[in-house]
């Protein structure tokens, strides 16, 4: 409990520079001998602390002061602190975080290269408050039920076993053993509604990295796309494919593989007039199929 005890006053006085030994004792619930005891103890491992008296007196370190002597060098230092940077991205704003108190004890050097957002330009609100729920019920080991929607926009109830949150291809998602199906699946988090954590403890554990295995409604059916896209379109190439090759009239054609489904023919209109499928023969036609339906809804 000292040990403890110990760490924290030096983060409290990295973070508020001066407070006084009656703060301290009130803060962990102790007498101000035992704060006193603390300081000894702190400035006898080499701790730069001091007590000054009289009005606007306290406890307070040397201005400066960090943990720079940890073995890590400042390299590691900054790898740790970008890494924190990132992860509090995916949860609401704490009042302490593992980044203010790592920034604190290692002087917040070398994290400030990266600020990361994994939201959506609209409120994130809903989306940061599933996640945390969903974090606690993994945590926990906690059974939950919620309405799912499949890629079909077909909606039914669910009751699972969470068992990890995973981020791939611009989304979250949850994987765990669904009761339903009797087996591991991946649910995207924006597709999640209702979710309730119930009482219930579960035990299933997964030990591997689940985004390596092959599953059968993750790992779906692929399919090799060719594609020709209007130069006008230029920042999606950029943005959305790696193989791609300009023209000389400032188009492009790029390949790459994707899922089956409905939904790749609705990713493929987005693009409007600037994109044409060029290979295989039946997407070509597929799309073609969904643009007459489209067309037909227009016809007086």
């Amino acid at each position: 409990m000292q040990i403890n005890r110990l760490f924290e006053i030096v983060y409290i006085l990295l973070e508020k520079e001066k407070v006084t030994a009656r703060e301290l004792a009130e803060r962990f619930e102790v007498s101000a001998r035992t704060i006193y005891r603390d300081i000894e103890t702190l400035s006898g491992a080499g701790i730069p602390i001091y007590m000054s008296k009289g009005k606007g007196g306290g406890v307070s370190l040397l201005p400066g002061f960090t943990l720079n002597k940890a073995v890590i060098t400042e390299g590691e230092k900054a790898e740790i602190l970008s890494a924190l940077k990132a992860l509090d991205a995916v949860k609401p704003e704490e009042k302490t975080t593992a980044l203010s108190k790592l920034g604190s004890l290692l002087g917040e050097s070398g994290y400030d290269w990266i600020e990361v957002d994994f939201g959506i330009w609209s409120d994130r609100k809903r989306e940061e408050t599933l996640f945390n729920d969903i974090k606690r019920a993994v945590i926990e080991k906690r059974v939950i039920r919620f309405s799912y929607a499949n890629a079909k926009g077909q909606t039914s109830e669910r009751e699972a076993e969470p068992l990890r949150l995973c981020f791939k291809g611009e989304a979250w998602y949850l994987y765990a053993w669904c009761r339903k199906h009797e087996e591991e699946r991946f649910f995207k988090l924006k597709r999640i509604r209702r979710l309730e954590l119930t009482e219930e403890i579960f035990q299933r554990t997964c030990g591997e990295a689940v985004l390596k295995k092959e599953h059968g409604n993750y790992e779906t059916d692929k399919v090799q796309l060719k594609l020709k896209i209007a130069k006008e379109a230029a920042f999606r190439v950029y943005d959305e494919f790696e193989d791609y090759e300009e023209l000389e009239d400032g188009s492009f054609l790029a390949e790459i593989t994707f899922p089956r489904g409905e939904w790749l023919f609705y990713y493929l209109l987005s693009f409007g007039q600037a994109l044409e499928v060029i290979k295989p023969v039946e997407v070509r036609e597929q799309l073609r199929t969904e643009l007459a339906k489209i067309l037909d809804k227009y016809q007086d």
